[in-house]
């Protein structure tokens, strides 16, 4: 089994600015650079992405469509947009009832 030093004598360079500094005063950051304690930067957290939550698509206990009967209502105005009303008229052909099996 391998065992280090204990390195209180060590001495080590800060990566981001090249001072000397004792061994155990740097401090690792999230990048794995070794830096001193005035470099140190914590990580940011907008570099932590959030987790894509994914939508729900179908219903919990869904219900059929019920059959239900469905009434439409058909007219027609022959000329709407005519401003001279004597050539104006208006139609109607009452209801239609539609069965569909």
């Amino acid at each position: 089994m391998s065992s280090y030093a204990s390195g209180k004598y060590a001495l080590a360079l800060c990566d981001r600015c090249g001072q000397q500094y004792d061994y155990f005063d740097l401090r690792k950051e999230w990048n794995n650079l070794k830096t001193c304690p005035d470099c140190f930067e914590t990580k940011h957290p907008q570099l932590d992405p959030i987790p894509a939550i994914s939508e729900p698509q179908a219903l919990f206990d869904p219900r059929p469509d019920q059959k239900e009967a469905l009434t439409i209502l058909v007219g027609q105005n022959v000329f709407p947009f005519i401003n001279n009303r004597s050539t104006q008229a208006v139609t109607s052909i009452g209801t239609v009832q539609v069965v569909t099996s």
